[in-house]
């Protein structure tokens, strides 16, 4: 595979840690980057939600021994104040937490349930053009009997922004199919500068919020709205859905697992034989076992009791089939 040709680059990778399931995440996330990513070019950034008037509670992680373990990973927390999303809408803190970034070096973005599972510096980045996962689903717009399709829903927010949505499009596929639109899973996305990024991430997803087109009316923003603004920042800012080659980000070197159910139901065996391996040092261990959910499934065995219902080779197309055969079983757990 190739190397990057920037590969002296400063990067700043950013996951959000907060208290609860995402710090236990984080941990995951940050052993595994500095098992399969050697290079020090690669910064960890850990963008912390500070208390405030829209978190009813201190959104920090105050365990001392989790903030010791994330920081033995050369992780660095990195403060940022909730200003218009918070409790009432924790995907907001993915756009708000790029206030954190420094200004002008490039950034990737993950969500914390994510494990590294490759060597990032072969990544061939390019982060002058935006890109997103496009390991997602058919999960936006939901269509209503007699409603607007997906070109009247979609076109109506690059008309709002003043956006050219021909361009956008995948004519491959046809008309009125899901793929044919430009969207994303927003489980990762990066470019060159947070502070542009940010500020037109932020830009859009407030607007479509408080002054969603009448195209609308009927479509549920939450938990969507990161999804809904994000292709029309990538598509604003040049970039898209071929802005990184097919088969790193979300393939070889990274996982989006979501939840462990998921991971053990639907992953191959290298991402389980890794989450089982850097999960295993006690200093790992003593932290992660304080969350019943990974005490459970990673080290009372549950995850493989998952694994032995299905078959990798012929899974359910939906993930929501997955989730609810876990659930029937009982193994469901966040």
């Amino acid at each position: 595979m190739a190397r990057n040709p920037r590969a002296s680059q400063t990067v700043n990778i950013c996951i959000v840690g907060q208290s609860g399931r995402l710090q236990y995440e984080a941990v995951l996330f940050a052993a595994s980057l500095r098992r399969k990513t050697r290079a020090k070019r690669f910064r960890l950034l850990i963008a912390e939600p500070q208390p405030g008037p829209l978190w009813p509670n201190d959104p920090r992680i105050k365990d001392t021994g989790t903030r010791a373990l994330l920081e033995s990973f050369d992780a660095e927390f990195v403060p940022f104040e909730s200003k218009h999303f918070g409790a009432a809408y924790p995907y907001g803190n993915k756009i708000e937490a790029l206030t954190a970034l420094p200004e002008g070096e490039p950034f990737i973005f993950f969500d914390t349930d994510t494990l590294i599972t490759g060597d990032l510096n072969r990544v061939p980045f390019d982060f002058d053009r935006p890109t997103a996962s496009m390991r997602r689903e058919d999960t936006w717009p939901k269509l209503e009997l007699y409603g607007p399709g997906y070109t009247q829903t979609w076109k109506s927010l690059y008309d709002k922004f003043g956006l050219d949505f021909e361009s956008s499009l995948d004519t491959s596929w046809p008309d009125e199919y899901w793929q044919r639109y430009l969207y994303f899973n927003a489980g990762f996305f990066f470019y060159k500068c947070p502070k542009l990024f940010g500020d037109l991430f932020l830009k859009y997803a407030l607007e479509i919020r408080d002054n969603a087109p009448p195209e609308l009316v009927c479509q549920s923003l939450d938990p969507w709205l990161d999804q809904v603004a994000l292709p029309l920042v990538i598509h604003a800012l040049g970039g898209g859905r071929d802005a990184l080659p097919e088969g790193y980000l979300d393939g070889i070197t990274t996982c989006h697992y979501r939840v462990l159910p998921l991971l053990y139901a639907r992953e191959p065996n290298k991402v389980v034989d890794l989450l089982e391996e850097i999960s295993a040092p006690n200093k790992i261990k003593k932290v992660l076992k304080l969350y019943d959910p990974f005490k459970r499934m990673i080290y009372q065995g549950r995850g493989h009791k998952v694994r032995a219902m299905f078959d990798r080779k012929d899974l359910p197309r939906k993930e929501q089939a997955i989730r609810n055969q876990i659930k029937r079983e009982g193994f469901w757990m966040r």
